[in-house]
């Protein structure tokens, strides 16, 4: 839709054009869209029955928003949604510093102007991209950042006294007015500089430096806050948060599923990698579930939360190890590698807070840990648990199932081992997985119609979570890659390098 091809207040009128608040035009447009069975928060997965419906309650009840929940839950990706809520375009009084409504001018400039032109007020038309203001709070945020100051340059430049209105520098709730205004992190903001909201939300004045002004400012404010932030940094002082009509708790993807649409989203991946490396679907359910695993692990602060950002980060990094063994090997294709995992750790370590026992652990030893749990749960969902034959044993059926991983793990009980390094060529990794007795059988047993690089993937799959079940030993290699071997042999080894 173009601009309107109004230019003056006289001209406004004729056309009919209706004023509505900003919170009017938001539940309006709102009712729009749910009547539709549209949803207008279409970027944002995983809250369709939890947070949108308490989203759209309170726009629909004209509130003020605090989203309290832990990083990465993406509570400004939601305010930022409301813009799709705001009508195209409205129109202001031209020249205006706070986007005056012609019909409701608030500035003493806008007033001044509509006096002296009438019906020959020159309008602007604001679109509903410039409708959005945010401010990230911080301790040094001032008053004067968000309510505004007196500019002396401005008083001297005109020969105003300090006391006149003409003489103020608008902060950026005011120029925010009739639109959305977000502060994030609202606990970090100093008490004395929350105190000066109150009005604002409540009765809409504004005090400058004793200068008492009445701005009914129309502003849809949206605040979002971390729980942590209540102990840690800071806290919500109880008469703003009474204010705030609506508080809305926000939470992580509840589904692996869910987890790996939002990846796949918000992951940042060239075309020219694309064409390069093919990730399977294995590879993405085991980066969602070491997040998974991060957020119930003793070693990480719970309360500080891993955000989604963990598995971003992460399937970005993965994609880059499998492209760096492409120009190392001045390859054209791979697909990823469980050995590519390695990759990902800078971007679990990066996102991680850690309780004591973390910090006593290490950073990195924490994040091998997450990924090899993340391992053996993902395993069990792909092929069939370990320990269940070794239970069928301990049961004594007659005739119990064998397990497809005995062959595999007697190979390694005579002697031999193997070494899978992170830049090995595809054919040089295919051929050192056949090497060992009964692994493309087991494989092939659970997945008969597999490609031949997919079932070096599971084969790959298979020795990891073998390792992570005690059943084979696996040592990381400095030159980057793993060697697997016998575990008896590894413990024994490990007792005369003890000795």
């Amino acid at each position: 839709m173009q601009q309107p091809a109004i230019h003056t207040f006289g001209a406004l009128k004729a056309s009919g054009y209706q004023p509505q608040t900003v919170k009017e035009e938001i539940r309006h447009n709102l009712m729009g869209f749910i009547k539709n069975k549209k949803s207008p928060f279409n970027s944002i997965l995983g809250f369709e029955n939890t947070v949108i419906p308490d989203v759209e309650r309170a726009l629909l009840s004209r509130h003020n928003i605090l989203f309290l929940g832990l990083r990465g839950q993406a509570k400004t990706r939601m305010a930022r949604e409301m813009i799709n809520l705001l009508n195209e375009w409205i129109p202001v009084i031209a020249g205006s510093d706070i986007n005056d409504d012609p019909y409701a001018p608030v500035s003493l400039y806008a007033r001044n102007l509509l006096q002296e032109k009438g019906d020959e007020t020159p309008i602007d038309w604001l679109h509903r991209s410039q409708r959005y203001g945010e401010k990230l709070a911080t301790p040094d945020v001032s008053v004067a950042d968000l309510i505004g100051d007196i500019d002396p340059i401005k008083a001297a430049n005109m020969r105003l006294s300090f006391a006149d209105e003409q003489a103020l520098h608008y902060g950026i709730i005011p120029r925010s007015h009739r639109g959305i205004f977000v502060i994030n992190e609202l606990p970090d903001l100093q008490a004395r500089i929350q105190v000066s909201l109150f009005n604002i939300l409540q009765e809409g004045d504004i005090q400058i430096r004793g200068f008492k002004l009445r701005l009914p400012l129309d502003i849809l404010f949206i605040f979002t806050a971390n729980p942590e932030d209540y102990t840690n940094r800071g806290s919500i002082v109880t008469p703003l948060k009474d204010r705030i009509e609506s508080q809305i708790i926000t939470h992580y993807p509840k589904t692996i599923e869910i987890s790996k649409a939002i990846t796949g989203q918000e992951a940042n991946i060239l075309p020219e990698q694309l064409q390069k490396v093919e990730v399977p679907d294995l590879c993405s359910v085991l980066i969602e579930q070491i997040a998974m695993e991060a957020r119930k692990s003793e070693f990480v602060d719970q309360k500080s939360g891993v955000s989604a950002r963990l598995t971003i980060s992460a399937y970005e990094n993965l994609v880059s190890a499998a492209e760096l063994r492409c120009l190392h090997g001045n390859l054209t294709h791979t697909m990823v590698r469980i050995s590519d995992f390695a990759g990902i750790v800078p971007s679990i370590t990066g996102k991680i807070e850690l309780v004591y026992e973390g910090e006593q652990e290490g950073p990195l030893n924490v994040a091998y840990r997450l990924l090899g749990l993340a391992l053996r749960t993902t395993f069990t969902l792909y092929f069939p648990d370990p320990q269940s034959f070794k239970k069928q044993k301990e049961s004594q059926k007659a005739k119990p199932k064998p397990s497809p991983y005995q062959p595999i793990i007697d190979w390694f009980g005579n002697g031999n081992d193997l070494i899978l390094l992170q830049n090995e060529t595809d054919a040089s990794y295919l051929a050192q997985l056949y090497k060992i007795d009964g692994l493309y059988g087991a494989v092939k047993q659970y997945y008969p119609h597999v490609s031949e690089q997919e079932a070096g993937l599971l084969m790959e799959f298979m020795l990891h979570g073998l390792a992570e079940f005690s059943l084979i030993s696996k040592k990381n290699l400095e030159r980057g890659g793993y060697t697997f071997g016998d575990m008896l042999g590894s413990m024994l080894n490990f007792s005369q390098d003890e000795d």
